[in-house]
């Protein structure tokens, strides 16, 4: 098995590509800390290596942030092994229950812009964001104001509320006149 690494746009991530899906067209998984990857055997596992901060889980890539202090040239290997030796040995990814909190705060009579906003993030933002390592998830709309959050790379990325205002927002108040604004929300 062979590893392919990556660089993102946010340095304190790196992006793993094991040659084989990861999550699939299961969409993703972002885990923020070690207590909420207790729905994946991989990222408990990632995060028992010292330095990795958070695990973002994609099609078919694994992105792996790095705490304050710690060094890519020790951990990159230790994070290349744990894919390895998690993928050897026919481990599952997801474990129990697979689903994450979608919760979105919309307006029933807002479907049809929600709908129109979801397309084209989906279309034209995921797959550049996925690109870079990470995902950008739909939250809400409410008054004009669009909803997002950042996962994987992007989270915590210092090009990544540069990427909002200047990209997205844009890009959506062209194409659907009732976007004012687009605001970043955390998990």
């Amino acid at each position: 098995m062979f590893i392919e690494t990556e660089a993102t746009p946010n340095p304190a991530t790196l992006k793993f590509l094991p040659g084989q899906p990861v999550m699939g067209d299961r969409g993703t998984a972002d885990f923020v800390s070690p207590e909420t990857a207790a729905r994946s055997p991989l990222a408990e596992r990632l995060f028992q290596l010292d330095g990795v901060a958070r695990v973002f889980l994609g099609a078919d890539f694994v992105t792996v942030t790095k705490a304050n202090g710690a060094d890519w040239v020790d951990l990159r290997p230790q994070v290349l092994g744990a894919l390895m030796e998690h993928a050897m040995a026919g481990r599952p990814i997801l474990a129990g229950d697979e689903a994450e909190d979608d919760a979105e705060d919309t307006d029933p009579a807002d479907a049809e812009v929600v709908a129109q906003i979801k397309e084209l993030l989906d279309t034209r933002v995921r797959p550049a964001v996925a690109g870079d390592g990470g995902d950008i998830v739909f939250r809400g709309f409410r008054d004009g104001i669009v909803r997002l959050r950042m996962q994987g790379a992007c989270s915590g990325c210092p090009s990544s509320r540069a990427t909002l205002k200047h990209g997205v927002e844009n890009m959506l108040r062209h194409y659907v006149p009732e976007v004012v604004a687009v605001e970043q929300v955390e998990a």
